[in-house]
């Protein structure tokens, strides 16, 4: 069982940035995609962007390609989302989740972290 923690999130002007971490506990995620969601008020969730722990495969969303890094760190078991060039509209609860490779559904979440951006 993965147990995931974000922390990062917060305040920011338009045009900042802020880097969002997801540690893991409980086992490694090494056999495990690993994703950053967010959800807005009134909006359906999004998928921003995700990693294969493994060979370090990344994806985007178009919303945030080019401005959103996603990346891992082995020795420390955590997933990070640098987050640059924010925008207002970037404003969300965001959430890592982890799902196993062979599986579909994203199994095991955190407990959001809030994001803010002012313009």
């Amino acid at each position: 069982q993965v147990q995931l923690v974000e922390s990062g999130g917060g305040l920011v002007q338009a045009g900042g940035s802020l880097r969002l971490s997801c540690a893991a506990s409980g086992q490694i995620f090494s056999r495990y995609v690993v994703g950053w969601f967010r959800q807005a008020p009134g909006k359906e969730r999004e998928l921003v962007a995700t990693i294969w722990w493994s060979v370090g495969t990344t994806t985007y969303a178009d919303s945030v390609k080019g401005r959103f890094t996603i990346s891992r760190d082995n020795a420390e078991n955590t997933v990070y989302l640098q987050m640059n060039s924010l925008k207002p509209e970037d404003t969300a609860v965001y959430y890592c989740a982890a799902r196993q490779l062979i599986a579909s559904e994203y199994k095991n979440w955190g407990q959001g972290t809030m994001v803010t951006v002012s313009s």
